[in-house]
């Protein structure tokens, strides 16, 4: 039986619990497919990220979610490259990531004050149209199908990792929203793993344009456990 340490992140906030959480395991060169899994799972954060040796690349990172292994995901990303470079265990600030999206670049600038910032490009976008059904989605959101904006399209997107967006009327509809998320996989025929991105759009005036504003919401399947330092598997 082997003790893995997990180390918690929390991505985009400096504030401990108040950003995106992931796990990162660092020592993941010994750890087999099955077991990075159950890592995964056991951490039950969206994701969890281990970084590896590559022969094509100057790091390979995988990524899991607690049911099984994703492409990519930009803030585990994040998550790891500073706990890396924190660490000592990243001698160059500019580095090509392998992953299940393809080869990506990754920037770090590290600041007078010693704050790093951490740039990564992610793949090309890709569309796919959503096919299904409209009310069921709404519906499995917590929402009317009336809530749903009419005259935009709910389309697949992905630089790497694919989502399904989800043009939402008005912004307030955000309030009374609560996920299902054990209904997307029936509902997401097409690409049942993907997550699901519901988004209000916010015009304001500011001449000589209109600038959108954007605001989003996150949702796809997660178990929920208690995180430990180190686990066995």
């Amino acid at each position: 039986m082997k003790t893995v340490r997990v180390f918690h992140y929390d991505a985009f906030s400096s504030k401990p619990n108040k950003g995106n959480p992931a796990g990162v395991v660092l020592d993941a060169d010994g750890l087999t497919e099955k077991e990075m899994q159950v890592i995964a799972m056991k951490v039950g954060f969206n994701e969890t990220a281990f970084p590896m040796e590559s022969d094509i690349a100057d790091l390979r990172i995988r990524y899991f979610t607690p049911g099984h292994e994703m492409n990519l995901c930009g803030h585990a990303t994040m998550a790891t490259i500073h706990s890396l470079k924190t660490r000592g265990l990243l001698n160059k600030d500019e580095l090509m990531i392998e992953t299940g999206a393809g080869i990506l670049p990754i920037k770090i600038h590290t600041t007078a004050d010693l704050d790093i910032y951490i740039t990564m490009k992610q793949a090309a976008p890709q569309f796919e149209a959503f096919n299904g059904d409209k009310v069921g989605l709404a519906s499995s959101l917590g929402l009317e199908i009336e809530d749903l904006e009419a005259e935009l399209p709910i389309i697949y997107g992905s630089t790497g990792l694919w989502t399904l967006l989800i043009p939402i009327k008005d912004r307030n509809a955000f309030k009374k929203m609560k996920a299902n998320n054990n209904l997307f996989p029936q509902i997401l025929k097409e690409m049942p793993r993907a997550s699901v991105h519901p988004f209000a759009w916010k015009r304001t005036i500011r001449m000589p344009i209109c600038m959108p504003g954007i605001f989003p919401r996150h949702f796809r399947v997660r178990l929920k456990t208690r995180l430990q330092e180190r686990l066995q598997v």
